[in-house]
Order: C-alpha cells, then sequence, then structure tokens
C-alpha cells in the first residue's frame, strides 16, 4: 500500500492548531499526523488522496488568523518498527491500569493489562487523546460476557483491551487493509481469541452481532453518518462509546443520538477532545 508524506507548516505553530488540522485532515482521509518542528508531517493512502478536497477542507479552516502551507512527496519504504522506536513511539501507561507498548520495548511498566503492537507502518500506535479517552471507559465498564463491536478499529487495541477485560465474542471491523492485517497480527501477539476482523464499513453491519456494547473511534462526519447503522445491531440496554471529535461537536453528536433512541449517559475530555457514552 503506498503513501503520501505531507509536510503541513503552520503559523502560529500551536498546539491548538495543530490538533484542529490533523481532525481537517483526517475528515479527507489522512490517516495518521506526527507533531514537528513547524507544524505536523501527515500520511494519507495514495489511492485516497482528493487534491480538491484537501484545498476546500484548508479554505474553510475553522481558526481565524491561520496560516497553513504544505509540501508532499511518496512516503519512503522503510523499517516502521525501527523508526518509532528511534524517534516517536514511547510505551503509554493508562489510568495506571493499562500499558501499550512494542515488541521492541524493554523495561516496560506493570500494569494490569499489557498491550504489545506491533507497529509495521507509522500509523494507528493508541496514542492519540481519542484512544486513551475510549480505554478509560472500557476499564471502568462492565465488559464481561458483552458481545461488543470496535468500528474503525485501527491496530485493534481497544477490541483486544475489551477482550482482556472479558469481552466476548468481540468484532473488530475497518475500512483499511493494512488495519486488517496489522489487526490480526496484534491480536496473535497478545494471545486472545474470540475477535473477529473484518475489512468494510458500516454497510457490512447488517449480518454482524448483535451488539452490547459499541465502540467508535473514527471522526464527526462518519459517526452522524453511520450512527443509525450501529444503533439497528445494539441490543437493548446496550452502550455506545464514541470519540474522534471535539468537545464543540458533542451537541450534535448528542442529538443524532436521542433521534436514534439512545440515551446520553456522561461524556469525558481530554485536551478538547471528547469522549461520549450512550445507552439504548
Amino acid at each position: 500500500m503506498k503513501y503520501l508524506e505531507f509536510i503541513f507548516h503552520t503559523e502560529p505553530c500551536m498546539e491548538v492548531v495543530n490538533d484542529v488540522l490533523s481532525a481537517v485532515l483526517g475528515e479527507v482521509g489522512f490517516e495518521s499526523f506526527v507533531e514537528q518542528e513547524g507544524g505536523i508531517a501527515a500520511y494519507i493512502q495514495t489511492a485516497l488522496y482528493d487534491e480538491e478536497a484537501l484545498k476546500s477542507a484548508l479554505d474553510s479552516f475553522p481558526l481565524a488568523d491561520t496560516t497553513l502551507t504544505y509540501t508532499y512527496k511518496e512516503a519512503e519504504d522503510k523499517d516502521w518498527n525501527e523508526e518509532w522506536e528511534k524517534n516517536f513511539f514511547q510505551p503509554i501507561v493508562i489510568g495506571n491500569r493499562c500499558v501499550i507498548h512494542s515488541t521492541f520495548h524493554h523495561d516496560v511498566p506493570q500494569a494490569e493489562y499489557d498491550i504489545v503492537i506491533n507497529p509495521q507502518m507509522a500509523f494507528g500506535t493508541g496514542h492519540h487523546e481519542t484512544t486513551s479517552l475510549i480505554i478509560g471507559e472500557l476499564l471502568e465498564a462492565d465488559l464481561q460476557g458483552k458481545a461488543l463491536l470496535d468500528m474503525g478499529c485501527g491496530t485493534s487495541i481497544l477490541a483486544i483491551l475489551a477482550r482482556m477485560r472479558g469481552a466476548a465474542p468481540c468484532t473488530a471491523i475497518d475500512i483499511d487493509e493494512w488495519c486488517v492485517r496489522n489487526s490480526l497480527e496484534n491480536i496473535e501477539l497478545n494471545h486472545v481469541d474470540s475477535i473477529s476482523v473484518f475489512q468494510g464499513d458500516a454497510s457490512i453491519l447488517p449480518d454482524k452481532g448483535p451488539f452490547d456494547v459499541v465502540i467508535a473511534n473514527i471522526n464527526r462526519n462518519i459517526l452522524l453518518n453511520d450512527m443509525k447503522h450501529y444503533v439497528a445491531r445494539m441490543n437493548p440496554g446496550a452502550h455506545l462509546f464514541m470519540s474522534g471529535f471535539y468537545t464543540d461537536d458533542i451537541p450534535a453528536i448528542r442529538e443524532e443520538a436521542e433521534r436514534n433512541g439512545l440515551r446520553f449517559v456522561h461524556h469525558k475530555e481530554k485536551n478538547r477532545w471528547a469522549a461520549v457514552q450512550f445507552e439504548k
């Protein structure tokens, strides 16, 4: 799978500007973002790149008095494990109960739940605020014996943690072929069973489930569009956890959820990113 590497220069170069830019780029197909001096690097599959969609997204950038410029090239073929080990990916501990690390890490902190991932490319290591927010929710939830769906699973970190906490059976779905392959490898690395991985989007849900717990850590527009499909496969009393959007987006997310018969439970936030929980 070929990727393009974009280098975005932001002025002013501030955390909030880079976070909003990452969210905007995510809505037009970009998959991963790395902070660097002067802005961010962002990656998108070559086949998914739409120049007009990118220009339109940047033209309507929501923060005033911000200047955005970029260059791009085909991403190099390289050993991403080595790249992450040298530059980016460090073990992360969430809630003092869950540690996420890779096969190349040593002296990993001890935690109740130890998740190993093997990032073959520079995407999906689970360090983003939205992932840690959902992990925090899963650490508090009663998952024992619950049928669970991880929608937009990425590397399946969330499904793996849910299985470790007793959820079964688990279904993980992602539109990206690489995510499916990497999910299967990570499931094997963590010696967990009862997780089925599928490539696709919400259109493949009618023959899946029903579910007691649904996780969807994607982005605002996809969640608003696909929420009805999640709800259709949820049992009465099932819980839906969603993230991938900002606190400013909660009213729109809540309105759509309540339109589909869900009851708002609560929300949590971290650096302006939000996670919400609903009950059917």
